[in-house]
């Protein structure tokens, strides 16, 4: 009974470190989760992902929504395939996301052919980096490329970029949580 006891005591510190951890890395490094979402999947990890680790939480909404016809990569004329054949286009945001606050910005974003959609290069180049950590993380259901932001960093050259990953739509907050500590940032 004692060696029972003894086990479960011990389950319990340690969930407990490591929620204590959770809420330490919360104090010491200013976190702000940044997502944009075209159907909702980016959203629930993104609010997952801050709920895991305490950190604030704020959508990049482009000043033109997205309609399911903007969606369909399969029309060469659907807004996010013209989107995506001209890589220089910045859609315009509905209003701007400020991160001065914050020491370490999570992006996150849906992989549309394997990179980030193009609003969330107008979010990056729409702020100052200088002194700011970047991770991002990525939704899709086919895609694993493009996840860890490496081609985003020329729109945020000043930023320390911290390489991210692909997420499940179901990420549960305790991995997101053990994924965020083991990055040590």
């Amino acid at each position: 009974m004692r060696i029972v006891d003894f086990e479960r005591s011990k389950s319990v510190e340690r969930c407990i470190s490591r929620k204590v951890q959770r809420k330490e890395l919360a104090v010491s490094k200013r976190m702000l989760v940044t997502y944009f979402s075209a159907n909702g999947t980016t959203r629930a990890v993104a609010e997952r992902l801050a709920h895991a680790i305490g950190a604030d939480i704020k959508e990049i909404v482009p000043a033109q929504k997205y309609t399911a016809a903007d969606l369909n990569w399969r029309d060469a004329a659907s807004r996010s395939s013209v989107e995506h054949v001209h890589r220089d286009m910045r859609p315009e945001l509905a209003s701007s996301v400020d991160v001065s606050d914050y020491d370490v910005v999570f992006i996150g974003y849906p992989l549309w052919w394997e990179t980030a959609p193009r609003v969330v290069r107008t979010f990056l180049e729409s702020a100052d980096w200088a002194s700011k950590t970047i991770v991002t993380f990525a939704t899709s259901s086919s895609s694993t490329r493009g996840a860890d932001g490496v081609q985003l960093h020329d729109s945020a050259p000043a930023a320390r970029w911290v390489p991210g990953r692909r997420m499940a739509a179901s990420e549960s907050e305790a991995k997101l949580a053990r994924w965020v500590e083991g990055l040590n940032l």
